[in-house]
């Protein structure tokens, strides 16, 4: 199982950046996938997170400016941020909880490559 992020880039401030994460490989099912950031000097930290029923938890940072949304049938996520600010310049990583390869396998979180997000002011 790999999973390949991808949409990042340099914007100015006040641009638009939609990130896509594609699971790939033997899966099953997926429960959670989610968007996380980690900026230099700084923990990783919760972007963004969608159930695979829909149900979305956004950090207060981002809420209003960034959506996340997903496909089950491609196992892919996505995250559109909009009104990006120099504070959004980070390396961008997504994450799938509890996959699994088979019905009675075990679940085990996968995580991508991580993406750059560079906002200039």
């Amino acid at each position: 199982v790999q999973l390949q992020a991808s949409g990042g880039g340099l914007v100015q401030a006040g641009g638009s950046l939609r990130l896509s994460c594609a699971a790939s490989g033997n899966i099953f099912s997926i429960n959670d996938m989610g968007w996380y950031r980690q900026a230099p000097g700084k923990q990783r930290e919760l972007v963004a997170r969608i159930t695979s029923g829909g149900t979305t938890n956004v950090a207060l940072s981002v809420k209003g400016r960034f959506t996340i949304s997903r496909d089950n049938v491609k196992n892919t996520v996505y995250l559109q941020t909009n009104s990006l600010k120099p504070e959004d310049t980070a390396v961008y990583y997504c994450n799938a909880e509890r996959l699994k390869t088979a019905r009675w396998g075990n679940a085990r979180d996968y995580w991508g490559q991580g993406t750059q997000v560079t906002v200039s002011s």
